[in-house]
């Protein structure tokens, strides 16, 4: 049918032109409206896939972003003959799983902060108590800014080592890090009514 036809036409140009632009980035004569065009024509694909595994709208998004970098690194590995979206398809699904994966490591650090002993000194005492409510805290944080916040305060990693940890670059990791420390404190404002001070002093 008619349709159909143009639906095949439609899909085959829009292959044609994935190829194009991914020819122009591995020749070296790609311009920044070449890396531009190739994501406006795959960002709300890479987004729903991140989505859908994530059901976290904020979280999908920077996987999406995060999958760019990693396709744009592999791009020598990108076979001619495939299709760019079914190659781009298991970067992004990878991406998401792996973020779905840290975060479930990572919440069985914050259910040791659940209880407060009372035979404790006052010294231990008040850390004990940081630590609770600070793992009170984290727990209504999304698990990419556990996973921020558990880097640096708790393995205390430098922003080079955050970033050869997880793959990301070091400037992502500098405003990831930022944003996770401001959602915290926010967080903590609220439950403390204004006293979160006391816990950090």
């Amino acid at each position: 049918t008619v349709k159909t036809k143009n639906y095949i036409m439609t899909h085959s140009y829009q292959q044609a032109a994935d190829h194009i632009l991914v020819e122009q980035i591995l020749a070296g004569k790609a311009t920044a409206q070449s890396y531009r065009a190739l994501v406006d024509r795959h960002k709300n694909y890479a987004y729903t896939i991140a989505l859908q595994i994530l059901h976290n709208p904020e979280e999908a998004e920077e996987v999406a972003q995060d999958a760019f970098i990693g396709a744009f690194k592999a791009l020598h590995t990108f076979r001619k003959e495939a299709k760019f979206t079914t190659w781009f398809y298991r970067i992004v699904l990878n991406a998401a799983l792996t973020r779905k994966e840290k975060a479930k490591r990572y919440a069985t650090s914050l259910d040791e902060a659940e209880t407060l002993p009372s035979d404790l000194s006052a010294d231990t005492s008040k850390k004990r108590e940081q630590k609770y409510f600070i793992g009170q805290a984290m727990k209504k944080l999304s698990p990419d800014d556990v996973l921020m916040i558990n880097l640096f305060y708790l393995k205390e990693l430098s922003l080079d080592e955050m970033a050869e940890k997880i793959s990301i670059e070091a400037n992502t990791v500098k405003i990831k890090l930022h944003r996770a420390r401001k959602r915290l404190a926010l967080i903590l404002h609220d439950m403390l009514k204004g006293e979160e001070q006391y816990l950090i002093a």
